[in-house]
């Protein structure tokens, strides 16, 4: 029986004008025109459920999400039936939101016992049926008929109990983090690695108007990747407080708590917390913010301010029953997870000593050195390590190293030609594999030509 999903119903659900914060997996299979009276219904009717309520906001309107209530959550699960050839044995239970996964929960009954069989899982913002959480049209039809068919009966695997590798291909991708991961396959990514910019601490960081602002396009870029990172796998954060200097000698400077606020958008958007490393610099790295200078020259009690010399690294798993030892053992190659074992020369703390790394191309890169740890203890060879906030490309550079693949996505137009040189170096020919998305091939020609002409 095919699966499908409801992408046309976007366009009908589109209930707010608000732009759509969240997409959700895309199937290839798309609804048939014979659908879209029953979606024009749909439509009509949560105009009129939301025109008849009362002025307290729900949590779906609050959220914004397209699919507002009950009633819709029901129509929508009605298509899914239909196409399935269902609706005629199949009651719905109550529907319900999940607003920590951001999904409509419809429970499905069967109409002659009233037992409940299954369930649709829909995606709140897009109204797309989450096929990898919804009960298969097969075993609802083996439930109904009663069947003692233990692989029909047998709980839904997402990846069958083993995992199913990336296809991806080394990819630099020029634009939004937001709309780019959108657009990648469910699942495709091993390893999220990243450092995303500071709020409004240097003057090259002052996209945001508010700090809010900030957090907020945080969450959505976190949503996203819960999409398409794989089951049970890691998503790495180099973040720190960051300190707001004063604008005038009559004010006070302000030191937000960046990772504290960060650490709960993981746990609200499906992530598990897994670990704090504290990244500690030399001691003069912190005396260019000018912290703890006035203390240092009078030595007046309350003026106390530490020079700041760590960072953390935050660690976290999307959400998963299984635990890290599937992730291991269920690997179809072996031999790479066998490649991929840590020497004697591990970091044995959670704290780890690293030097800073400066470049002229950049004003806040992380070194290396970082990079090439994080990815050594989260991921296996072959894997695809992903950094949604690029830079001049470090994570892709200690991926070629470790015998990684990369995702790189960087929205400054000048850093991601940056990337494109250095990717020459680090691929050599086989740079013209790249893929790129929003900016042109890399060329390996181009670096021929120059050695020529030198």
């Amino acid at each position: 029986m095919a699966s499908y999903h409801l992408i046309d119903l976007l366009a009908v659900l589109s209930l707010k004008d608000t732009h759509m914060e969240k997409k959700a997996p895309v199937s290839s299979n798309s609804l048939s025109h014979g659908t879209l009276p029953l979606m024009e219904k749909i439509s009509s009717l949560e105009k009129k459920n939301g025109g008849t309520r009362k002025n307290t906001p729900t949590v779906a309107e609050q959220r914004n999400y397209n699919v507002l209530n009950v009633n819709t959550a029901k129509q929508v699960a009605l298509l899914w039936l239909q196409a399935a050839e269902l609706e005629n044995a199949i009651d719905f239970g109550l529907p319900e939101v999940d607003d920590r996964y951001h999904v409509w929960r419809v429970p499905l009954l069967n109409r002659t016992t009233q037992d409940r069989i299954g369930e649709v899982v829909i995606d709140a913002y897009t109204s797309l049926i989450l096929e990898d959480r919804t009960t298969a049209p097969k075993l609802l039809e083996a439930r109904l008929l009663g069947r003692n068919d233990k692989e029909a009966t047998k709980p839904k695997d997402t990846r069958n109990g083993r995992y199913r590798l990336s296809t991806l291909r080394n990819t630099v991708a020029l634009g939004d983090s937001e709309e780019i991961l959108s657009e990648l396959p469910a699942e495709s990514v091993d390893l999220v690695f990243t450092s995303p910019p500071y709020f409004n601490a240097r003057p090259e960081y002052t996209d945001y108007v508010a700090y809010e602002e900030y957090l907020l396009k945080l969450r959505k870029i976190i949503q996203n990747v819960h999409h398409v990172l794989a089951e049970g796998r890691f998503f790495v954060i180099n973040i720190s407080p960051v300190l707001i200097r004063r604008s005038s000698r009559y004010e006070s400077s302000k030191r937000i708590a960046v990772p504290f606020d960060i650490h709960h958008l993981f746990t609200e958007e499906g992530f598990d917390f897994i670990d704090d490393i504290i990244w500690v610099k030399p001691e003069g790295a912190g005396w260019a913010t000018g912290r703890g200078r006035r203390f240092a020259a009078d030595r007046t009690p309350l003026q106390y301010k530490p020079v700041p010399v760590t960072e953390y690294i935050l660690v976290y798993r999307k959400h998963t029953s299984k635990l890290i030892d599937w992730n291991i053992h269920a690997h179809p190659k072996q031999d790479l997870v066998e490649a991929s074992r840590i020497g004697d020369d591990y970091e044995r703390t959670n704290v780890w000593y690293i030097k800073p790394a400066h470049t002229k191309e950049h004003p806040a890169v992380f070194p290396t050195e970082l990079a090439e740890k994080v990815i050594s203890y989260y991921s296996f060879k072959e894997d695809v390590i992903l950094d949604p906030f690029a830079g001049i490309g470090t994570v892709g550079e200690a991926a070629v190293k470790l015998g990684r693949r990369f995702v790189l996505i960087e929205q400054d137009e000048k850093y991601v030609s940056i990337i494109r040189e250095r990717a020459k170096n680090w691929l050599g020919s086989n740079v013209k594999s790249v893929f790129t998305i929003n900016c042109p091939p890399i060329q390996f020609q181009d670096r021929l030509l120059y050695h020529e002409t030198s």
